[in-house]
């Protein structure tokens, strides 16, 4: 079982050393159209968006509760209004904190 362990995370370690070398040594050899490029940015962003909801609404398989979604909300709002980093992150912390000391789940 460790000898599985181990040959896994070493297939995934020269994977990723793989793909990363691949990226610049690629860069000069391919081109994408203006088309392509709009939507692979695009697609960046979306998945980023799908990690920090699905950390911002779920804990494990079950609902975090509205405690968290709120306090997300309010710091995404923050961040909207261009407010710094730390006010951001402070204030949803914050957000998320107070209600649940209200008793909200």
């Amino acid at each position: 079982m460790m000898a599985s362990l181990l040959l896994g995370i070493g297939v995934l370690a020269v994977g990723t050393y793989a793909i990363r070398v691949a990226g610049p040594a690629m860069r000069s050899r391919v081109t994408v159209g203006p088309r392509t490029q709009r939507l692979l940015d695009r697609a960046a962003i979306v998945l980023l968006v799908a990690v920090a909801l699905t950390g911002a609404l779920y804990v494990g398989h079950d609902f975090a509760g509205w405690a968290r979604p709120i306090g997300v909300g309010a710091g995404l709002l923050a961040a909207v209004l261009k407010a710094p980093i730390v006010v951001v992150v402070v204030l949803a912390a914050a957000v998320t904190a107070g209600l649940r000391a209200a008793g909200v789940a």
